[in-house]
């Protein structure tokens, strides 16, 4: 994780350039885009016990 601290009578805009300039060397932002939109596969259990939940919560939903 970058860490940037503001030097003694350092103006916002200075420390902001700092802080993308130290963040775009590191290459932390290309790793967090190439995860935003991934999901991990959910095993075939989970799913099953998620569906069973769902359709408990839509039968209690409806009054069954």
């Amino acid at each position: 994780m970058s860490e940037v601290r503001k030097k003694e009578h350092e103006r916002f805009d200075v420390l902001m350039r700092r802080f993308n300039r130290d963040i775009q060397q590191s290459g932390l932002l290309t790793i967090v885009k190439k995860k935003r939109y991934f999901a991990e596969k959910v095993s075939r259990t989970a799913r099953r016990s998620a569906a069973i939940r769902k359709a408990e919560r839509k039968a209690i939903k409806r009054g069954y």
